[in-house]
């Protein structure tokens, strides 16, 4: 199943709008509530409502004014597709401050369509904040983000999959999950380690690996299935630490293409990520593929 007919309002990097497909393959059946409390871009889930996965959706993020804007998105898509018209509208071709200028005003009032232009014009969709919660990264000089013709289209087409199905959670990622019964499904993408520690801190707020394992145990202990996509392989390079055996979850690595800074760089080198499916979605054997043979899909970055 494509991915070209799913709208994406929210082009975030580290988005897995490509890996959908073979991530969905690992779900046995049509759930009931699907979970995704590291939202982000929720390509996922909107993967999900496409194709019929789920009956219903939580939307969960951290960062409060993306939240807000994934409810104006499903709620007022013409508020939202208006307000970014008349931002996008406002720059002109040499005036490179104007983006610092949004970037002020959305630091001060934290308005949900400004930060939409902001994730829209930044380099390479990378957000970056401050330790106070500031967004700070710069903005891509070489193109002028999405026209808002295209991202009409896009916000109308999300919220027409999503409307009347989904509910929206600003705030911790286990707070968001509690009420997930063993009929529903969590999609989890946090921050991966490679991100979370060191000095670049690339998420509004990181995650570190002992709560993320105790959480996850606590999912099987209440038989809840999940799905979670964390860290992988670039190259011979592996990131990350592996998770404890207790957690009995299988790991897939899905192709994710090339890389496109080492394709730069004259090299050709292969990126998988891992994506680890629970216990009781293996014991039901649903066909989740060898740790050690990873699925090879043709996708490029």
């Amino acid at each position: 199943m494509g991915t070209t007919t799913i709208p994406h309002p929210i082009p975030y990097q580290g988005s897995k709008r490509k890996l959908c497909a073979p991530i969905a393959s690992h779900i046995p059946s049509r759930v009931h509530t699907l979970y995704e409390p590291f939202a982000g871009s929720a390509a996922f889930s909107l993967y999900a409502a496409k194709h019929h996965i789920a009956e219903r959706f939580v939307l969960g993020d951290v960062l409060e004014p993306l939240i807000a804007l994934w409810k104006l998105i499903v709620s007022k898509p013409e508020y939202v597709v208006d307000r970014y018209t008349a931002i996008w509208a406002g720059q002109t071709p040499n005036d490179f401050a104007y983006y610092n200028r949004v970037r002020e005003e959305y630091n001060q009032t934290k308005e949900p369509s400004l930060l939409l232009y902001l994730i829209v014009r930044c380099v390479k969709n990378a957000v970056r904040f401050s330790q106070t919660g500031n967004f700070t990264q710069s903005q891509d000089k070489r193109r002028t983000g999405m026209r808002p013709s295209k991202m009409r289209e896009a916000i109308y087409g999300a919220s027409a999959l999503l409307k009347g199905r989904v509910e929206f959670f600003a705030g911790d990622f286990e707070q968001c999950i509690a009420t997930a019964t063993e009929n529903d499904l969590i999609y989890l993408d946090p921050p991966y380690q490679g991100t979370s520690y060191g000095r670049d801190k690339r998420y509004y707020r990181q995650l570190e690996m002992p709560r993320l394992v105790k959480a996850l145990r606590a999912l099987n202990e209440r038989h809840v299935p999940f799905l979670l996509s964390y860290d992988g392989l670039h190259g011979e390079k592996e990131y990350g630490l592996a998770l404890p055996d207790d957690l009995k979850v299988q790991r897939v690595l899905l192709n994710a293409g090339r890389s496109s800074q080492a394709t730069l760089n004259g090299k050709n080198i292969v990126t998988y990520e891992s994506l680890y499916v629970s216990t009781n979605l293996i014991m039901e054997d649903y066909g989740v593929a060898d740790e050690r043979t990873p699925q090879q899909l043709p996708l490029g970055f």
